[in-house]
């Protein structure tokens, strides 16, 4: 028999949901998710259960389908099934198989969720699960939120069996002759979680056996931790922030009293889109003139006298954000490519520019010329209007409200494609890698 009063404990404890609830179960044939399915059908619990077949594993994935139709027949409980074509969303997006396989199941989970009313989506995640989400969110850099890693209960996603390490797992599927199967990608080494879990958490389990229990104890803080702090964030937006028709104003004077200022800032920018090298380097450019602009994939952030401005960024105009990842932008009908090198260089070619890379910050804006606009242009010391710019070049008007214009995430502008570049971005003796970007008519 399975532990039922735990099970249905830590359900109470951590109010997943209420006894009546409709839950659909994330089951792929695996054990955690298997053992999850038994927890709900021995508790008497509502379910369904959704499987997920993203063709990556040839074989394996169509036994795995086939053993997940079995095990709801057995249960008596409606299942669904769906097939992703998971390495062309992935190339389509420019994201990582990984990736992919996690944007294609959770949109199609809250499509089912919704489509045939469950209260909650059920996932089996258990505790070495959330010990190694903390370390691989510390070693690609974290917040407080990515210290507490995967949470109980977060909007209509639920997991059920975080009270269970791996080995509990292990024992009560072996102890209830539990059937499932194996995915032979959780035995390879290829994938960083999958390092994490075969050759690092070994060792640290060396330092401390415990290392479950401690890392759910210190989940527990850094979650109550990231609380005070949301708290404090909504006490800031009231007393900084004021909504007005045009936009978001805040008082760079209040700002200027924040402690810390830099974790506090980039809270309050964070529901904007702004990431944090982009609202560090907005602190450091307080004390610039008014006009300077900031900007993410939703909004623009601007400098004026004694207060920063959020509006949205009007989705009509063309605009392109773009990624460290990202090889390729569309504009129009122009095509930006990209690529990097170690190799210092430079041609003599206007549809090129060629940029120190650690002068950066992502993601990059690809857009059309502002109002206001103004650049360094290569080859001199002072700044120069966009407009003036335009007027020296004898571009034509149609023709300028087509031109892309490259701008850094801090707002100054990089490159004018097909023109000249900015003088603050060249490639000199100290560049220790060069982006490359280049202008193509399609």
């Amino acid at each position: 028999m399975l532990p039922l009063q735990n099970f249905t404990g830590y359900i109470h404890q951590n109010a997943l949901f209420s006894p009546g609830d409709q839950i659909l179960l994330a089951v792929s044939g695996g054990k955690d998710s298997v053992l999850m399915a038994h927890f709900f059908k021995q508790a008497g619990l509502n379910f369904g259960i959704a499987h997920c077949n993203f063709g990556l594993r040839s074989g394996e994935s169509q036994r795995d389908e086939h053993f997940v139709r079995r095990l709801a027949a057995v249960m008596d409980v409606p299942i669904y099934v769906t097939h992703f074509e998971t390495k062309a969303y992935a190339a389509g997006h420019k994201i990582s198989t990984q990736m992919a396989a996690r944007d294609l199941r959770y949109q199609w989970f809250e499509e089912l969720r919704i489509t045939h009313q469950y209260d909650c989506i059920a996932l089996a995640h258990h505790q070495d699960d959330a010990i190694e989400t903390v370390l691989l969110n510390l070693v690609r850099g974290t917040g407080i939120a990515g210290l507490h890693g995967i949470l109980p209960k977060r909007d209509h996603l639920i997991r059920p069996l975080l009270f269970l390490s791996r080995k509990d797992i292990d024992e009560l599927i072996r102890a209830a002759s539990i059937d499932y199967v194996e995915d032979s990608s959780n035995l390879s080494a290829d994938y960083a979680r999958n390092k994490l879990r075969l050759e690092v958490i070994p060792r640290l389990k060396e330092i401390n056996p415990s290392l479950e229990e401690t890392f759910a104890h210190n989940i527990e803080r850094f979650a109550d931790t990231e609380l005070v702090l949301q708290q404090r964030i909504a006490a800031l937006q009231d007393d900084i922030c004021e909504r007005r028709a045009d936009g978001i104003y805040l008082s760079i004077e209040k700002i200027s009293t924040l402690h810390p200022k830099r974790l506090l800032m980039y809270e309050l920018l964070k529901p904007y889109g702004f990431s944090e090298p982009v609202s560090e380097e907005l602190l450091d450019s307080l004390a610039k003139q008014s006009g300077t602009s900031f900007y993410s994939a939703s909004h623009r952030l601007t400098i004026n006298r004694q207060e920063l401005i959020i509006t949205r960024i009007n989705e009509e105009h063309d605009r392109q954000m773009i990624q460290r990842a990202d090889r390729t932008a569309e504009f129009g009908q122009r095509r930006i490519e990209i690529r990097y090198t170690e190799q210092a260089g430079f041609e003599n070619n206007i549809n090129k520019a060629f940029v120190d890379l650690d002068k950066l910050i992502f993601p990059l804006v690809l857009r059309t010329w502002q109002e206001g606009d103004r650049f360094m242009p290569l080859g001199m010391k002072n700044y120069k209007k966009m407009s003036d710019f335009f007027i020296d070049k004898k571009v034509p008007l149609p023709e300028k409200e087509h031109i892309p214009i490259l701008v850094n995430g801090n707002g100054e502008i990089v490159w004018v494609a097909g023109l000249r570049q900015d003088n603050r971005y060249k490639v000199t003796s100290t560049t220790k890698k060069v982006a490359i970007f280049e202008q193509k008519f399609i």
